[in-house]
C-alpha cells in the first residue's frame, strides 16, 4: 500500500529518529553553540566595566582567557552538530539509494520503457542528496540560528545591545584555515565523485541490461553489488564530512584567539585613550552575532521545499507497482522430462487501452524442438518470446510449460529454466569469467572453459592479456561484436537452461562472425526447446517448425519446404530476401 503525501514525510522523519543518540548529541551541540554565542555577548559587559572603565589589569588577562574557553566550547559544539547531522544525513542517503535500486531492479520491463535511464539515476544520486541537505542543513541552521537570534535579541535589548557588535572584527583572520581544510575537502570530494561515477556507470549497465539480469535471475546478485558500492561511497562521504566539519570549529577557535587578542589589545588601547569603547564594541559584535544567522534563516525555506519535493519524487518510484505478480504460494518449475511450451489463444498489448501487438496466437513447441519466428519488423516476434519469461503478461489466453500456466510458477524458478541471447550482446564491466558465469555463480572453471569452447570463444579468450580474468570494459567495449556474442552464448551454455530464446542473435554480425556464432548457436540449441527469431531465413531452414507472424497474427506455420510449396507469406519473404542477396552478389 503506497504512502500518502504526509506519510512520505513521516517516513523520512522516522528514518531520522532511528539515529536518536546521534541526534541528541547534535541537539546538545546546537545548544552549546547558541549558549556560547550568548556567553560571548555576556562577557562583553565585564570587558567594558572592568577593563575599559575600571582599568583592571587582572581582568585584562582573565577575560581574554574566558573568551578563548567559550570559543573552544563553541568549536566543539559546531563540530558535533555538523558531523552528527551529516552522519544522520548519510545514513538516510544510503537507505534511500538501496531502497530505490532494489525497487527499480524488481520492476518489469514495461517500467524501463516508460522511464529514461538518466531520470532514474537522478533519483538515486541527486534527489537523495537534497533530502540529506534538508535534514542536515535546514535542521542545523534553523534551530541554531533561531535560538541564537532570540537569545541575542533578548539579551541585547535587556542589557547592552551595542556590545553585540564586538565579536566580528577579527573573524576575517579566521578564514585562513579554509585554504588548508579546503584542500582536504577537495581531496575527499574527488574520491566521492569517482565513487559516484563508478556507481552511475554500474547503474547504467544494470538498467540497460535489465532484461538479462531478469532472464538469468541475477536481481539479488546485482543488489548485493550495488550495496557494496553504496557502502564504499558512504565511507568516502563520511571522511568528507569530517574534513568539512573541521573547518568551522577551527575557524571558531582561531576567531576566539583573535577576539581574545583584540579584547586584550583593544582594551589596552581603550585604557590608553586611543579610541572610545563604543566605537570598538559596536563594530565587532553586531555583524558576528545577528547579521549572519538572520541572513541564513532567510534561505532555509528554499532548501526545505527542495528536500520535500525530492521526497515526493523518490516515493513516486518506491510506490511504483509491478503488474507482474506471483501467486501467494507459487509452484516451482523443477527439472522435468517435458519442456513443451504451448501458447493458447494468447493476446497481448503494451498498454491496457493500446492496440494489440499479438492477437489470438495458438502454437505449440514440443520439448527439444526448434521453432523459428519470422515476419516483417513489427510483426510481434520479440513481443511473443518476451512473454515466456514473463517480462510481460498476456492480456488474454495463457502460456504453459509442461502443461502448467507459467503464471503459476515463481518468477525465479521460471526464469532459472530459460536462457536468452539477444541481438545486442549485453555484457558487464567485469572479467570474462564473471560474464560467462553470470546467472550461475557456482560454475566451475572447467564448466566455464567447456562452455567457452562450445561457443568458439576459448581461443580468443586465451589471447587476451589475462585470459579469462581479463576485464572487458563497459558493455564489453574491448571486444568485437562477434566476440561479445560468443561470450553471451557461453553464458547461456553455463546456465544450461532447457528453454532457449534467440532473439536475432546473428543479425548484427558480418558474414565471417556470423558463421562462427551460428556454429556456437548450433551447439547451444542441442536438446533445448528453442525459439529463434530469424533475420536471415537461410539460418532457420532446418528448424522443426517455422511460424510466420504478420501484424500480430499467426498466418502460417510449418516446415520450410512445406511453407515454400504453399507459396504464401513465408515464400514471399524468402523470395524477397533471396532476390536481395542476388542483387548484392551481383
Amino acid at each position: 500500500m503506497g504512502f500518502r503525501l504526509e506519510d512520505r514525510h513521516k517516513k523520512v522523519l522516522a528514518l531520522v529518529m532511528e539515529s536518536k543518540w546521534r541526534l541528541a548529541i547534535a541537539m546538545l551541540s546546537m545548544f552549546l553553540v547558541s549558549l556560547t554565542t550568548v556567553a560571548s555577548a555576556w562577557l562583553i559587559k565585564p570587558v567594558l566595566d572592568d577593563i575599559f572603565l575600571e582599568r583592571d589589569m587582572v581582568k585584562l588577562y582573565m577575560i581574554p582567557i574566558a573568551v578563548l574557553v567559550v570559543f573552544v566550547i563553541r568549536g566543539i559544539g559546531m563540530y558535533g552538530q555538523e558531523f552528527f547531522l551529516n552522519y544522520v544525513g548519510q545514513i538516510i542517503i544510503r537507505h534511500f539509494r538501496n531502497a530505490l535500486y532494489d525497487r527499480i531492479v524488481d520492476l518489469p520491463l514495461r517500467f524501463f520503457q516508460s522511464e529514461r535511464t538518466g531520470v532514474l539515476m537522478s533519483r538515486i544520486t541527486n534527489d537523495v542528496n537534497l533530502i540529506r541537505n534538508m535534514v542536515s542543513n535546514v535542521v542545523t541552521s534553523s534551530l541554531r540560528d533561531f535560538f541564537t537570534i532570540i537569545f541575542l535579541i533578548v539579551y541585547t535589548f535587556y542589557q547592552i545591545w551595542s556590545l553585540a557588535l564586538i565579536a566580528f572584527l577579527v573573524l576575517p583572520a579566521a578564514f585562513y584555515p579554509v585554504i588548508y581544510f579546503g584542500r582536504k575537502v577537495r581531496k575527499t570530494s574527488t574520491g566521492c565523485q569517482e565513487a559516484m561515477a563508478d556507481m552511475n556507470a554500474f547503474l547504467h549497465e544494470t538498467f540497460a541490461g535489465n532484461k538479462i539480469v531478469k532472464a538469468f535471475g541475477m536481481e539479488t546478485y546485482e543488489k548485493k553489488r550495488f550495496h557494496e558500492k553504496t557502502s564504499t561511497l558512504f565511507r568516502l562521504e563520511i571522511r568528507q564530512a569530517i574534513a568539512k566539519s573541521m573547518s568551522s570549529p577551527v575557524m571558531e577557535v582561531l576567531a576566539g584567539v583573535g577576539i581574545a587578542f583584540i579584547i586584550w589589545y583593544g582594551g589596552s588601547r581603550v585604557i590608553e585613550g586611543a579610541y572610545t569603547p563604543g566605537t570598538f564594541v559596536s563594530f565587532l559584535a553586531a555583524v558576528l552575532m545577528l547579521y549572519d544567522p538572520v541572513k541564513k534563516m532567510s534561505k532555509l525555506n528554499n532548501a526545505l521545499q527542495e528536500g520535500l519535493a525530492a521526497v515526493d519524487r523518490i516515493f513516486e518510484i518506491l510506490n511504483e507497482k509491478s503488474e507482474i505478480r506471483e501467486k501467494e504460494i507459487p509452484l516451482l518449475l523443477q527439472d522435468t522430462k517435458s519442456y513443451d511450451v504451448c501458447f493458447k489463444n494468447v493476446s497481448f498489448a503494451y498498454t491496457d487501452d493500446g492496440k494489440k501487438v499479438l492477437d489470438d496466437i495458438s502454437l505449440e513447441v514440443r520439448s527439444g524442438e526448434v521453432l523459428a519466428l519470422v515476419g516483417m519488423s513489427g510483426g510481434g516476434k520479440t513481443s511473443l518470446v518476451n512473454l515466456i519469461p514473463r517480462f510481460y503478461d498476456v492480456i488474454s489466453g495463457c502460456i504453459c510449460i509442461g502443461g502448467v500456466d507459467i503464471r503459476d510458477f515463481s518468477l525465479s524458478s521460471l526464469r532459472s529454466r530459460i536462457a536468452v541471447v539477444t541481438q545486442e550482446p549485453i555484457l558487464f564491466n567485469d572479467s570474462i569469467r564473471a560474464n560467462i558465469a553470470y546467472g550461475r555463480s557456482s560454475a566451475t572453471t572447467d564448466e566455464i572453459e567447456y562452455a567457452a569452447r562450445a561457443a568458439f570463444a576459448h581461443d580468443f579468450i586465451c589471447r587476451m592479456p589475462n585470459g579469462y580474468d581479463t576485464h572487458i570494459g563497459e558493455l564489453g567495449s574491448r571486444l568485437s561484436g562477434g566476440e561479445k556474442q560468443r561470450i553471451c552464448i557461453a553464458r547461456a551454455l553455463v546456465k544450461d537452461a532447457p528453454v532457449l530464446i534467440l532473439d536475432e542473435a546473428t543479425s548484427a554480425l558480418d558474414t565471417e562472425a556470423e558463421q562462427l556464432v551460428q556454429k556456437a548457436l548450433d551447439n547451444l540449441m542441442q536438446g533445448r526447446t528453442t525459439f529463434v527469431i530469424a533475420h536471415r531465413l537461410s539460418t532457420i531452414t532446418g528448424a522443426d517448425s517455422i511460424a510466420v507472424l504478420v501484424n500480430g497474427h499467426l498466418v502460417e506455420k510449418g516446415h520450410h519446404d512445406a511453407l515454400l510449396a504453399k507459396n504464401g507469406a513465408y515464400a514471399k519473404l524468402y523470395r524477397m530476401q533471396f532476390a536481395s542477396k542476388e542483387d548484392m552478389d551481383g
